[in-house]
């Protein structure tokens, strides 16, 4: 399978482009691959499904967010448009309803749309180690699925629908301002050219009934709270036999009593003492595959960071792990026995006398400022 194209590669617009720029390169697009102008031509249908791929995600600001942030990771990346129809019935209204039909031979390609099921929402908890390292999850889905009793029809069992009389069956209806002429959806049977006259007493009509399932989501290596993952085909079921829709699954990840992730990188707050700090020596350190071994060099100071290589979360996109950086302080403890106080004093005594250059330094500063206070009385 070929590899998928950056959308904003596909709209040919920057990244920084507007939400009109994106709608203008579109429709240019749209029309430049219409298969009613290239007929019989794959390619041309791959390109007008791709550009309309790339619009879904690009025109919505929190879709497009997280594409910015994790790429097609994002929720399984935009829609996926099976045929023309779903374009059509996704993004009519951008072209002004039937206007671009009628720039194309003027068919009504609504006159047997079957309408696409709608999206929902799931969310799952996953621990740091989950999110890290990739899990499958089991979660709690609310849709509307498909009435048994009449089958999505609607109708009560051995009743029929009848033909519109608003729209004499075709869906659509016109509305004409001017020299201007506006082909929408038909208000009365929402595009699909029949009324119910007997409904179904188990759906009262609608086809579908709300039920809670559970499904499987498998959650990839590397994800970080916030993002959604798209379940295809999972969302409600479409009307009149309509395709389902997705459901899609939003990611929130707990905190961590040792870690605080940052991008790839986990950050790990390391205690060591004193004479650790001065003296220097190898310590253990925790890290989500297990303790490793961290070399406090002498002389540390509190703040300083070292870098544990390839400990951190593998990147969501091309697996690559990032780095655990233990960032070291300095602990000081709050009560000592009578012979670390001892030894503590006699450390005292001898810095008073063995100033260090630093605390040499300081002590001078002192002592300048002051004499440049003195008054001279003479």
């Amino acid at each position: 399978m070929a590899e998928k194209r950056d959308y904003y590669e596909v709209l040919g617009v920057e990244k920084n482009a507007s939400t009109a720029d994106i709608s203008s390169a579109y429709r240019k697009l749209a029309v430049k691959y219409h298969p009613d102008s290239n007929p019989d031509d794959e390619e041309a249908m791959e390109r007008f499904k791709e550009a309309a791929e790339a619009y879904e995600m690009l025109s919505d600001d929190e879709k497009r967010a997280q594409y910015d942030r994790f790429g097609h990771s994002a929720g399984g990346g935009g829609r996926q448009f099976h045929d023309v129809e779903d374009i059509f019935d996704a993004f009519g209204d951008l072209f002004g309803g039937g206007i671009f039909g009628d720039l194309f031979g003027g068919r009504s390609r609504r006159r047997t749309r079957q309408r696409r099921g709608a999206d929902v929402r799931c969310e799952v908890v996953l621990d740091l180690e989950e999110a890290a390292f990739g899990v499958t999850k089991t979660v709690s889905v609310a849709r509307r699925e498909t009435c048994d009793t009449c089958s999505g029809s609607g109708s009560k069992p051995g009743s029929e629908r009848e033909t519109c009389r608003r729209c004499a069956g075709h869906g659509q209806v016109v509305q004409s301002a001017g020299i201007l002429r506006v082909q929408t959806t038909c208000p009365m049977c929402q595009g699909s050219g029949q009324v119910i006259q007997d409904a179904c007493e188990d759906c009262s009509g609608e086809g579908a009934v709300p039920r809670s399932t559970d499904l499987e989501v498998k959650i990839p290596a590397g994800v970080d709270d916030g993002i959604r993952i798209r379940i295809s085909g999972q969302g409600e079921s479409g009307p009149d036999g309509g395709p389902a829709g997705d459901a899609y699954c939003f990611v929130s990840v707990r905190e961590h009593s040792l870690f605080q992730r940052h991008g790839d990188d986990l950050v790990l707050r390391v205690p060591i003492t004193y004479s650790q700090a001065v003296l220097g020596t190898t310590i253990q350190v925790s890290t989500l595959d297990g303790p490793e071994d961290l070399k406090i060099p002498a002389g540390t100071q509190s703040g300083d960071q070292f870098r544990v290589r390839k400990k951190g979360v593998p990147n969501v996109h091309d697996g690559h792990r990032g780095d655990l950086v233990a960032l070291a302080f300095i602990e000081v403890p709050e009560n000592v026995s009578s012979e670390q106080a001892e030894l503590l004093r006699q450390l005292a005594e001898l810095e008073d006398v063995q100033l260090t250059p630093e605390r040499k330094s300081f002590f001078e500063k002192i002592k300048d400022y002051f004499s440049s206070k003195e008054v001279n009385t003479d």
